[in-house]
C-alpha cells in the first residue's frame, strides 16, 4: 500500500469579509466567502471547492467505469446544497451525469451503463470521505445518439 501526499498553501487577510489565495499543484485561486453568504465573492470558496472535489472524483471514476463499455465522453452537472441556519452545513450534493450512447446499444449494455453511474459514486474516494455527513445523490440521464 502506498501513500500519496498533496499539499496546499494558503494566505488569508481579514474576517468573513476578507480575501485570500490558495496554491495546490496546478490549482491557483483567490478565495473568499461567497456572495450568497454575504461575503465578497472573490475567487472560489469552500463550497465550490468541495463541490469541485466531489464532482471531479465522481466524473473521473465514472469515466474509468464507462470506458469498459466504449463510452468516452460524459457531461456532468452537479449541485451542492448548503444551509446556513441554525449553523452552516452542507446537506447534499447531486450529480447529474449525461451519458450519450449509440442508438443500437442493447438493453443489457444500457443497464450496465446505468449501474456504473451509481457505482461510481459508491467507489469515488471523495464520496467515501463524505459518507455519513453529506448525502450524495446520482441522477443519471442516458440518451441515445442519433447516429
Amino acid at each position: 500500500m502506498s501513500e500519496h501526499r498533496f499539499e496546499l498553501k494558503a494566505e488569508w487577510s481579514g474576517g468573513l469579509d476578507g480575501t485570500g489565495h490558495i496554491r495546490a499543484g496546478n490549482l491557483v485561486s483567490d478565495i473568499s466567502v461567497p456572495s450568497q453568504l454575504d461575503g465578497p465573492g472573490i475567487g472560489t470558496n469552500p463550497e465550490e471547492m468541495l463541490l469541485g472535489a466531489a464532482a471531479t472524483c465522481y466524473l473521473i471514476t465514472l469515466g474509468m467505469l464507462l470506458k469498459r463499455q466504449g463510452i468516452l465522453t460524459i457531461e456532468l452537472n452537479s449541485e451542492i446544497f448548503v444551509h446556513s441556519s441554525p449553523a452552516m452545513k452542507v446537506d447534499k450534493i447531486i450529480h447529474r451525469p449525461r451519458i450519450c450512447i449509440p442508438a443500437h446499444t442493447s438493453q443489457e449494455i444500457t443497464d450496465k451503463i446505468s449501474k456504473a453511474a451509481y457505482r461510481a459514486e459508491q467507489t469515488c474516494m471523495i464520496s467515501k470521505a463524505l459518507k455519513g455527513n453529506v448525502e450524495v445523490i446520482v441522477e443519471p440521464e442516458i440518451h441515445l445518439s442519433k447516429e
